[in-house]
């Protein structure tokens, strides 16, 4: 016998042993252990016999399926039983399609498919609760991400624009929409977790949401409540440090082919703040975080300003380095980097990935943008922060932008 197909019938078998033992773990009086492994031994069976026979025996056990599940809920109603339930039948019928896919598919798919079953129905009392948990406005935030990504999208025109070739439509709408699903996966671990989350955890969150919106926030907290400078310092510097990784992922996601330049240095720079952080950590422990929120993050207004920002940094690089040199990019980067690191981040991703644009100086851009990001957000503790947080944010932050000059001077160019 066919070595490959007993490994086929095997995972079948496992697979279905999987699903079925949830649903009997979770579901009393439903099919189970022992039905739903004979359910996807069936749909590998009957896709082992379709080269032979035609696709008619896999359509018939499809329909004999279901048949059998329709057949077994009227009995159990007429008993004045309960139905196995709408979930399970649907979860009978994909384990069939699972075990068919084994054979006619692609392996590793059916068991992905299967597993993620498993999951989703094992986690019906979490996904509920958070259904439960979430609101109108969160509900809206995820309508708009998918109007942005699969409605506005796809009509625009993939080519570029303007007297330098840098202003294409449909790839600064990708990035509007990139980072909208950043954020807005952001918003809803905040959502999950709650509002009240450890220290560390707030920071890493507030970094992922805005790092400037939890600087500000944080500021205007300790005007109040100097006591509580240094957990705010804290959760501040764990939020500006978690904005270099995010940058590392949005360089990943845009321009996968230049990670292996742009990471080293991004890495260097993440781990000295990282450093500091741990060493603020120390003097802090235990306390709470509130994370700010911040606005809706799929908000169609911000999109489109962030659209036209990403735009004109994108266009501003391209004239600089025509014009005007690499001050005239460091400049731009400078500038860009006080209130946002995303458009520097991605605008620079792109022209480097396009050639337009060194990786040397590409990343020493993002560098600078982020060092400026710092003074940025320095500036904002210094007029909205009681003095006793502007004395620790002075020195974490002044370290770490030592750190980023030199790391900017020191590091070696590539070739």
């Amino acid at each position: 016998m066919d070595p490959i197909v007993l490994r086929q019938l095997a995972i079948a078998l496992g697979l279905g042993v999987l699903v079925g033992l949830q649903r009997e773990w979770a579901e009393e009086h439903v099919p189970g252990i022992r039905t739903f492994p004979l359910i996807t031994l069936l749909g590998t069976l009957t896709a082992l016999m379709a080269p032979h026979a035609g696709g008619w025996p896999l359509g018939a056990g499809l329909v004999a399926v279901a048949a059998l599940l329709i057949a077994q809920g009227s009995a159990r109603l007429r008993r004045g039983e309960d139905s196995p339930g709408t979930t399970t039948a649907i979860a009978a019928l994909l384990m069939y399609a699972v075990g068919a896919t084994l054979i006619l598919g692609d392996t590793v798919i059916a068991v992905m498919v299967a597993g993620a079953a498993a999951v989703l129905l094992h986690w019906k009392q979490t996904l509920h609760a958070f259904v439960h948990r979430i609101g109108k406005t969160e509900i809206s935030a995820v309508i708009r991400l998918v109007l942005i990504a699969l409605v506005v999208l796809p009509i625009l025109p993939n080519q570029a624009y303007g007297p330098y070739g840098v202003l294409n439509p449909f790839k600064i709408w990708l990035m509007v929409v990139l980072i909208c699903g950043i954020s807005l996966g952001s918003y809803v671990a905040y959502r999950i977790l709650g509002a009240k989350a450890g220290t560390v955890l707030g920071g890493i969150l507030g970094g992922l949401i805005s790092s400037t919106a939890t600087t500000v926030s944080y500021a205007r907290r300790s005007r109040n409540a100097p006591d509580v400078a240094s957990l705010a310092a804290l959760v501040i510097m764990i939020a500006s440090t978690v904005v270099f990784g995010r940058v590392a992922i949005e360089v990943a996601l845009v321009a996968p082919s230049i990670v292996s330049a742009v990471l080293p240095p991004l890495a260097v720079m993440m781990g000295l703040m990282a450093l500091v952080s741990a060493g603020l950590y120390l003097f802090r422990r235990g306390e709470a975080a509130e994370v700010p929120a911040g606005e809706d993050p799929s908000d169609l207004k911000a999109a489109i300003i962030f659209g036209l920002l990403y735009a004109v940094i994108i266009f501003a690089v391209a004239v600089a380095k025509e014009h005007f040199g690499n001050r005239g990019l460091y400049t731009v980067a400078a500038l860009s980097g006080l209130t946002d690191m995303d458009a520097i981040t991605l605008s620079t991703a792109q022209l480097v990935k396009t050639g337009k644009l060194p990786v040397d100086i590409g990343w020493r851009m993002i560098v600078l943008g982020g060092l400026s990001n710092l003074v940025f957000k320095g500036a904002a503790v210094a007029l909205l922060g009681h003095r006793r947080l502007l004395g620790r944010i002075a020195v974490v932050f002044g370290i770490a932008l030592a750190g980023g000059v030199l790391l900017l001077a020191l590091w070696p160019s590539a070739g």
